[in-house]
């Protein structure tokens, strides 16, 4: 499709009208001009996007919204259509996925030193730019990943966000080679963890409320699963939290053996309660944040991926769904990964 074709097409898209919780109906679906890419964008048309806790924190206003009526969805994938004229990298009818971090400034110390996540001038898809609840989303060139042919695009679109952020948890908690590692909540991201820790040779422990994902953790191959606040059967060497839930901070740096590490994988957390020094953080115990992720840590992770091949727990929405499957992410309805889709 050129960009003369595009012209005066339309596209249906979910925004989020006013934040709210669920049951106040903060979506709505709208219909919108289809926009041809700038010079470094692509058009693409979504195939599917996966559903992220960070689109319900968007929705209910835990995330203050960057821009008025912002379509959220952030692990996108889809089919190139039309190309801007400085594009190089990518062709109409290419497989590409579109992720969290969306552009960066390129010249600040942060992304000169590889740190592009930390970089204060950084825009994110489904928050400062438009997202993919849609049927068509623009996305920037540099930031869109080459995906392969062959896997269902249901499968691949959790990978872009979920996959990306729990290898970048995985990276900061520091899991020695052969460790004991503590996973503490087990939705898209966590399941996804679990499989490249235990790719790894890792011991996986996974605490977690909810009974089917105890159950979808076993069938994974952790040694063992508990309820949130109990104490795994044996010291941590490491821990991820993905709950976004402040009162378990304190429990798992509880489970962290000696010069352990805890890292939190969420951009949005409940207040974190007061820490005992001595319980808590002696020892050489790490606490350690996880904001957004870098280019290259997505092309890390998807290379992992081509060698371990992780199964996709995959809860299936048709497009027109988004605010149904938001809500059953609100309420814990979702085991796995919740995906829409558009065909």
């Amino acid at each position: 499709m050129t960009a003369a074709e595009s012209a005066g097409q339309r596209t249906t898209a979910w925004v989020v009208e006013r934040p709210g919780p669920m049951c106040s109906s903060p979506l709505r679906r709208v219909e919108r001009m289809l926009e041809p890419p700038g010079p470094r964008e692509l058009l693409i048309e979504v195939g599917a996007c996966g559903v992220c806790r960070t689109d319900l924190h968007l929705a209910e206003g835990d995330l203050p919204p960057h821009r008025p009526a912002c379509t959220p969805g952030h692990e996108i994938v889809g089919r190139v259509l039309s190309t801007g004229r400085e594009v190089r990298d990518f062709s109409p009818g290419d497989r590409v996925g579109a992720a969290w971090l969306a552009s960066t400034c390129g010249g600040c110390r942060y992304c000169r030193a590889g740190r592009e996540n930390l970089c204060p001038n950084s825009r994110y898809t489904g928050w400062d730019v438009q997202g993919g609840y849609a049927g068509h989303t623009l996305v920037d060139a540099g930031y869109a990943y080459p995906l392969p042919e062959g896997p269902p695009d249901e499968d691949l679109a959790p990978l872009l966000c979920a996959g990306i952020i729990g290898y970048r948890a995985l990276e900061r908690a520091q899991l020695p080679p052969g460790g004991r590692l503590g996973i503490y909540g087990l939705g898209a991201s966590g399941h996804l963890t679990a499989q490249l820790a235990l790719a790894r040779g890792a011991t996986v422990h996974v605490l977690t409320r909810a009974a089917s994902a105890r159950r979808l953790a076993l069938e994974l191959g952790a040694s063992s699963v508990g309820d949130a606040y109990d104490t795994p059967p044996e010291p941590l060497d490491s821990a991820i939290l993905f709950a976004p839930v402040g009162d378990l901070v304190p429990v798992a740096l509880a489970a962290l053996d000696r010069g352990g590490t805890l890292a939190v994988a969420g951009i949005h957390l409940t207040d974190v309660p007061a820490l005992d020094y001595q319980r808590h953080l002696f020892q050489e115990r790490s606490l350690r944040s996880v904001t957004a992720n870098t280019r290259e840590d997505g092309l890390a992770y998807l290379a992992e991926v081509a060698r371990h091949h992780p199964t996709v727990h995959v809860q299936r929405y048709p497009m027109n769904r988004a605010d149904a499957a938001l809500a059953d992410l609100a309420a814990d309805r979702v085991t796995g990964a919740a995906v829409l889709i558009t065909q």
